[in-house]
């Protein structure tokens, strides 16, 4: 583990944004570890931190703009985009759709890095790619600041987290927390 990967984690239990329970994740799944880095992200100079160390991780790839899904990845986005000096756009869905709104555009061949909070399943990076290359941009590659899928998430694109998990996800009916009788709790922000 590189001495980054280890001070964000110390960082994610530091500030509590490290959680243990039963939980229902945003993909469906079920698990009993839970980080919700807004925890860690309430504090400026933590967020600060956190996206130069993403920054850094790219030193010899042109980003134009750095585009995340609404709301986790808004924060580290903007962080990580100011190191850069580039631009920061977020995404969010209508209709359950992922859409750029609130005056936001990309122009056609804009190189993007797409930065995200969290990588689970790589759900919602995905939609921000597909976004990104519906509106003609490149997508540049992923940086996260976890990857909890232990290196399991599947994108097309080079992928750069600066610490990784490994966590186990239940569907519901293997949960072998709701088969002790736990019920689990959805923390994040998103509805299923």
């Amino acid at each position: 583990m590189t001495v980054i990967a280890e001070s964000v984690l110390q960082l994610l239990r530091h500030t509590q944004a490290l959680l243990d329970g039963h939980f229902l994740l945003t993909s469906g799944l079920h698990s009993a570890r839970y980080v919700q880095c807004a925890k860690v992200l309430q504090y400026p100079q933590h967020a600060e931190t956190l996206g130069k160390w993403i920054a850094a991780a790219w030193p010899d790839t042109i980003i134009e703009v750095v585009m995340s899904p609404a709301i986790g990845g808004i924060i580290i986005g903007q962080e990580v985009a100011r190191a850069l000096s580039a631009r920061a756009l977020f995404g969010e869905r209508e209709q359950g759709h992922m859409t750029l709104r609130r005056g936001f555009e990309l122009v056609a061949g804009e190189r993007v890095l797409v930065v995200e909070d969290v990588v689970t399943t790589g759900g919602s990076v995905r939609e921000i790619m597909q976004l990104v290359r519906a509106r003609h941009g490149t997508v540049v590659g992923v940086g996260a600041i976890l990857d909890r899928s232990g290196g399991q998430a599947e994108l097309d694109v080079p992928f750069r987290s600066l610490a990784t998990l490994q966590v186990h996800n239940y569907t519901p009916d293997a949960c072998p927390l709701c088969q002790q009788g736990s019920s689990a709790m959805k923390p994040g922000s998103r509805q299923l």
